[in-house]
C-alpha cells in the first residue's frame, strides 16, 4: 500500500476480441449505493470503550511490544504512521515491516504452518486474505471504538478485520508539463503526443493496478491496450514509481499509482466522470495468536478515530462521519471507484491470474528486484 504523494465493457474487436469479458468471469462491478454507517448481522460484542491512554497503560503492562506487517513499497513507506505512533505512545517498542501484501500474506501463511508467527497485526492490500483467515478462525473478532461509524464494506461484521485507510488507484499527470487547464482522461493515454512520456507500475505485478488495468480493458477495449503498449511505458515494479517519475520530472504522466484530488499541486491525480479509476478500504486485523493483542487493539484504535482519519493525505476516510474536503465525495459514492468491485476481484484468484498472464503478453514479463527488498521469512522476530 503506498502513502504517496507527500506523496468496461470490453470491446470484442481485432485480435482481442477472444479475450472478451467471458473469458475472464464475472467483470468488475461498479459500487453500489453508500449505506449506512451501522453493520448489518449479528454481532462480535461491543465496541471498545477503553480510552486511548487506558490501553496504552494496559498495552504496557502486556510488556510494550508491538510487531505490525504492513503492505507497501518500500522499507521507508510506513516512517510516518511509525513517527506519528511513537510520539504518541512513545514507551511502545514498535515494530513496522513493510512488504508486498502479496509476499508478506504468504509469509504469514508459512508462520502459520511452522508454529513461528512474528507479527501482532496484519494490514495488507490482498483483502481475500481476510475473508479465508476469518473461515481459517486465524483473527481475533474486535471492534475498536467507532467501529459503527466506519462504511459497513471497509468492516467485517463480527470484527474479524476493519479498514484503516481508504486508498484510490489512478493516472496522474504534470500540469507543468501537460497543462493546467488540459483535462485527459485515461482514454487520451494512446495519443501518440505521449509516447515515450507515460511511466506506470506493472498490472501484472500488484493486484490493486491490475484491477485498473483491467477496468481500463473493459471500458475501452484491447486495441487500446494494444495501443497503450505502443507508447513505450516505462514499467517498473512498485506503485509508488509513476508518481516519481512524474514528481521527479522524469516522465508527464504516470498511471498506476495512489494520490490526492485535493488541493492545488504541479501534478494532477485524475478522477473523471465517466471514466474508471479504482478505491478500496486497506484491511487490517489483530491475528489470535498475537503475542502483543493488547498493544495490537491500541494500534486499531489509534488509526480509526476521528482526528486521525480527518488527516489522510488524499482526503478520504473509511468513516461515514467524517465529511470529505470541499469537491470530494465519500470514496464510496463514486460509481467509477468501484470500491464494492475490488474485492470480488481479488477474490476469484483463477480470473486474477488470467488477467496477470495476459496484460504480459502486450506489456513483457516483470523486470527488476522487488522496492521493499528481499525480506525472508520472518522479518521483525
Amino acid at each position: 500500500m503506498p502513502s504517496f504523494p507527500s506523496r468496461r465493457r470490453v470491446l470484442a474487436v481485432g485480435a482481442g476480441a477472444a479475450l472478451g469479458a467471458g473469458a475472464f468471469g464475472t467483470p468488475p462491478a461498479s459500487a453500489s449505493p453508500a449505506s449506512s454507517g451501522r453493520s448489518a448481522g449479528p454481532s462480535a460484542g461491543r465496541e471498545e470503550t477503553r480510552s486511548l491512554d487506558e490501553l496504552y497503560r494496559a498495552a504496557l503492562a502486556e510488556g510494550g511490544k508491538l510487531v505490525v506487517y504492513a503492505g507497501g513499497d518500500t522499507p521507508t513507506q510506513q516512517d510516518g504512521t511509525k513517527a506519528a505512533f511513537k510520539d504518541r505512545f512513545p514507551e511502545i517498542d514498535l515494530t513496522l515491516i513493510v512488504d508486498y501484501s502479496k509476499y508478506h500474506d504468504v509469509r504469514v501463511d508459512n508462520q502459520f504452518a511452522t508454529d513461528t508467527l512474528v507479527p501482532d497485526v496484519v494490514q495488507f492490500q490482498t483483502l481475500q486474505d481476510f475473508d479465508r483467515w476469518k473461515q481459517q478462525g486465524r483473527l481475533l473478532h474486535y471492534k475498536p471504538a467507532g467501529f459503527s461509524k466506519i462504511y459497513d464494506r471497509f468492516k467485517d461484521p463480527q470484527g474479524a478485520w476493519v479498514a484503516t485507510g481508504a486508498i484510490a488507484f489512478s493516472f496522474m499527470y504534470s500540469t507543468a508539463t501537460v497543462g493546467s487547464d488540459v483535462q485527459l482522461s485515461p482514454r487520451d493515454l494512446i495519443d501518440p503526443k505521449w509516447k515515450g512520456r507515460i511511466a506506470s507500475s506493472y498490472p501484472h505485478d500488484d493486484d490493486a493496478v491490475l484491477y485498473l488495468y483491467a477496468l481500463y480493458a473493459q471500458k475501452y477495449g484491447w486495441d487500446w491496450v494494444a495501443e497503450l503498449a505502443a507508447q513505450d511505458v516505462q514499467f517498473a515494479q512498485g506503485s509508488n514509481s509513476p508518481g516519481e517519475a512524474v514528481f521527479g520530472g522524469r516522465k508527464a504522466i504516470g498511471v498506476g499509482t495512489a494520490g490526492s484530488a485535493v488541493g492545488s499541486s504541479p501534478v494532477k491525480f485524475v478522477i473523471a466522470e465517466g471514466h474508471p479509476f479504482m478505491a478500496w478500504g486497506q484491511r487490517a486485523a489483530i491475528l489470535k495468536q498475537a503475542k502483543n493483542s493488547t498493544a495490537a487493539k491500541l494500534f486499531l484504535n489509534w488509526q480509526v478515530p476521528t482526528e486521525r482519519q480527518q488527516r489522510s493525505f488524499n482526503g478520504w476516510s473509511v468513516r461515514t462521519d467524517v465529511t470529505p474536503p470541499a469537491g470530494l465525495k465519500q470514496i464510496w459514492e463514486y460509481p467509477d471507484a468501484h470500491v464494492d468491485g475490488f474485492p470480488r476481484f481479488m477474490a476469484d484468484r483463477a480470473a486474477v491470474e488470467r488477467w496477470k498472464q495476459t496484460f504480459a503478453l502486450y506489456f513483457g514479463e516483470v523486470k527488476g528486484d522487488p522496492t521493499p527488498g528481499w525480506l525472508g521469512l520472518h522479518p521483525g522476530s
